[in-house]
């Protein structure tokens, strides 16, 4: 157990994680690496240039005339998956802290590092990309002393892309590092980390082992879900999985053992044996908090069914999805889904289309809200069509975020103009090193939910990294704005928003409607609503034959006819005529700039 070695690599966006990872491989001689990012293995992944997924491997290596067992976790570095490597980092003892040298510091790199102090892991700080012509490592190495506290030498300098620093990053794992504490003679006690669904294999959990050793054949149960099961196959995780006879205390691994329903595997489990049970579960796991909301509808309504086992399915493979059905009047049945940010809602859209083939119309994404009623109830609401009505409620809470965004000088001004036109409030501001700034806000969330991370992009060039956490409800003067096509109410587009914005943000959602509506034979009203006041309106003009063309010359009263005949097919059509909205609309109110 002395020569096992857990550990992660943490980072912000594209520090270079997984171009280190295939570097650790191949010195290891682990696999042949035939591409870049051998271990993001999702079509998405490769396409976008980002991990999404926790990746777990290990590696065999020989040191100081030892064979040592290194299990790497590759981590995803968006903020939106910051779940995920907050899963990663509790099954480890030590963790890689990997910062560009073109980049420095940046927002996710510090807010992944707390997460690993928090977990007393140790950290090794390593400085990538030291072959590139604009890298500045003694300048990033002033930043990572005054963020760690650590010495100048213990500071690795590598790169991903030459294989650069790869030895000594293996060196000061295997020094370092700490091995994993454990006591192999315990009951069984081991700690699910991650979960996959295989069509052939049902549900295989990843595992790691904290007491005790788990062996082929024994039999096992999950503790929080109280299920029982046989471990038909464990072993270890290479590029492929390897079969193993039994697995010991500290390391890594994965079960078999045929479960087929999805909510049986919940991530943070634990799992013992039946003949020697463990006295109590592991602790310190805590269950994920959606912060954006989103309904997911079928396109044809029978699939509802396909629908539901397909998000059970990927919930297995991204614990922080979470859903409950739902119904509404314009889009039938479906399920109000929670996700972690934008980026991972249109991950989750993106997969159910290419793993599950299945067509959805997602409704616009929204916080959850507090509202207190004037009989004293607290209710909690995800969706604004379940807001009480305005006579009833006694005030509104809604949701605010403490916002960290790192920045260099040059923007500040921007920057500034954009949290403050969000309703943020400045808490701070400091110089973090040379001409970077870090800018700390509190802001609502729901202002931050639909476009402000790709404004903050445009704005600072794509130098501002952004990082924020929950930091608890304040009262608000929230109403509801209704989307009216023809009078009536669209529920998928209603929105809560602040009365400040509302009549302006009512009069750009029916601007945007009037482009995106299809014309009918008839005339669509398209009309912002607070309550039972209209505050915008356009309208959609309808399309008409020219039913005179017919009339030479000839008396007034014929083309009179004529015209009185198609008016009254209108009127009748507009009764029986409906509104077919296109999804592009329910996708433009995001993008309403």
């Amino acid at each position: 157990m002395k020569n096992i070695r857990n550990f992660c690599i943490i980072a912000h966006i594209d520090h270079g994680k997984s171009t280190l990872a295939d570097r650790l491989l191949e010195f290891t001689k682990t696999i042949d690496v035939t591409e870049n990012q051998m271990l993001d293995d999702m079509d998405l992944e490769r396409e976008r240039g980002i991990t999404i997924k926790s990746h777990a491997i290990q590696m065999d290596y020989d040191f100081g005339g030892e064979h040592y067992v290194l299990n790497l976790i590759d981590t995803p570095g968006h903020v939106d998956f910051s779940y995920e490597v907050s899963r990663s980092i509790a099954s480890c003892e030590g963790a890689l802290l990997v910062v560009d040298a073109t980049q420095g510091v940046q927002a996710q790199t510090i807010s992944n590092l707390y997460m690993a102090i928090d977990h007393d892991l140790e950290i090794v700080p390593v400085v990538n990309k030291c072959d590139m012509d604009n890298a500045m490592p003694e300048e990033v190495e002033d930043e990572i002393v005054d963020l760690l506290g650590c010495k100048r030498e213990e500071i690795i300098r590598a790169s991903g892309r030459t294989g650069m620093g790869v030895e000594e990053i293996l060196k000061a794992v295997i020094e370092r590092i700490p091995a994993p504490k454990g006591d192999p003679d315990a009951p069984l006690q081991a700690l699910i980390f991650d979960s996959v669904f295989n069509p052939f294999r049902g549900i295989i959990a990843y595992f790691k082992v904290v007491n005790g050793t788990i062996h082929t054949g024994e039999r096992v149960r999950f503790v929080n879900t109280k299920k029982e099961y046989s471990a038909d196959e464990i072993g270890v995780l290479k590029m492929d999985m390897i079969p193993r006879k039994e697995i010991g205390c500290g390391n890594v691994g994965y079960i078999v053992s045929g479960i087929k329903t999805a909510t049986e595997v919940k991530v943070g489990d634990t799992i013992t044996a039946i003949a020697n049970p463990c006295s109590d579960a592991i602790a310190g796991f805590e269950e994920v908090k959606p912060m954006v909301f989103a309904g997911i509808y079928p396109i044809a309504s029978e699939d509802f069914e396909n629908l539901r086992s397909s998000l059970e399915k990927l919930q297995l493979n991204d614990a922080s999805l979470s859903f409950s059905p739902e119904s509404s009047v314009a889009l039938g049945f479906g399920f109000r889904c929670g996700f972690l940010g934008l980026l991972h809602m249109e991950i989750v859209q993106e997969r159910l289309d290419r793993e599950f083939d299945m067509d959805v119309i997602t409704t616009v994404p929204n916080v959850s809200y507090l509202v207190y009623t004037k009989h004293k109830e607290v209710l909690e609401v995800h969706n604004p069509s379940d807001m009480p009505d305005p006579t009833e409620i006694e005030h509104v809470e809604e949701p605010y975020i403490r916002a960290s965004i790192i920045t260099s000088a040059t923007y500040i001004g921007p920057i500034m103009t954009l949290c403050l036109g969000k309703r943020g409030e400045l808490v701070k501001q400091e110089f973090v090193a040379g001409n970077r700034v870090e800018i700390i806000f509190d802001m609502p969330l729901g202002e931050i939910v639909i476009d402000f991370y790709d404004k903050l992009k445009s704005i600072s060039r794509g130098y501002a990294s952004f990082d924020y956490h929950q930091s608890g409800f304040r009262k608000s003067n929230l109403v509801k704005l209704d989307i009216l096509l023809n009078g009536e109410p669209v529920d998928a587009l209603s929105t809560l928003t602040h009365a400040d914005n509302a009549v302006t943000f009512g009069r750009r959602m029916c601007e945007k409607l009037k482009e995106l509506l299809p014309r009918q034979q008839f005339d669509i009203a398209i009309q912002a609503a607070i309550g039972a006041k209209i505050i915008a309106r356009e309208t959609v003009k309808q399309v008409r034959k020219d039913v005179t063309a017919k009339c030479y010359g000839g008396d007034i009263t014929r083309k009179r006819k004529l015209l009185e005949k198609q008016k009254r097919g209108k009127k009748r059509m507009k009764q029986i005529g409906n509104v077919q909205v296109p999804q592009k609309a329910f996708l433009a109110v995001l993008k309403l700039d």
